[in-house]
């Protein structure tokens, strides 16, 4: 079975890096991971690449002079690697307007909210400030706008009363590192269409829903 060659793009600790480089260790999972690309040297998350042998690179966003140089290196590394499929995993820079069309329909980010409530930062805050009754995930193909695009897969939990912004990320962090490893699976095992900026998985509209209670 050819795997999914897929490239994942950290900016710092790289939990979602983790939990895609263990579903890749299973020998039935589609996908493998065969780049991860940094914009800090010092992510923890090469660290994780380190371990799993998994070839690193870093790009420095600030010894490009322009956002453009920037993503044309990457995507230079990425074409190189033969790259198949891009995952952002905290990857805490917006790609050029460029790339996103260059990689329309094989870059995906996972975002730490039920799409479209809370794009942006601080999402766990604001939930808890909106007094909503579950919070969560979605795993979504990049659009131009930030935080928008088709979505493959939600996951969402309760928000308890007596939750702090802490104790509701950790929540969401474990329905994360399931999200993100079944829309990679989904992908590679060519069971997800596009169609008029809408996805269908299996013939079905989407997004998969993973509702932890």
């Amino acid at each position: 079975m050819a795997r999914l060659r897929t490239a994942v793009l950290i900016s710092g600790r790289g939990s979602n890096l983790q939990a895609l480089i263990d579903a890749c260790a299973a020998r039935d999972f589609p996908a493998e991971i065969v780049l991860v690309v940094s914009n800090r040297a010092n992510a923890q998350g090469l660290e994780r690449a380190a371990r799993a042998r998994i070839p690193t690179r870093v790009f420095s966003h600030g010894d490009f002079a322009t956002r453009d140089a920037f993503d044309s290196a990457i995507n230079r590394a990425l074409k190189d690697a033969g790259i198949e499929l891009i995952c952002l995993a905290g990857f805490m820079r917006v790609l050029g307007d460029a790339f996103v069309v260059a990689w329309r329909d094989r870059l995906i980010n996972i975002h730490p909210s039920l799409l479209p409530q809370f794009p942006g930062l601080d999402t766990h805050t604001r939930a808890l400030a909106a007094c909503v009754e579950r919070h969560g995930c979605t795993v979504h193909f990049v659009r131009h706008a930030v935080d928008s695009g088709p979505i493959i897969v939600q996951g969402s939990v309760p928000v308890l009363p007596n939750d702090t912004a802490d104790t509701l990320a950790a929540r969401v962090f474990a329905v994360e590192h399931r999200a993100y490893p079944l829309a990679v699976r989904l992908i590679a095992e060519g069971r997800v269409r596009v169609l008029d900026d809408n996805v269908e998985i299996d013939g079905r509209p989407g997004p998969v829903r993973l509702d932890a209670a």
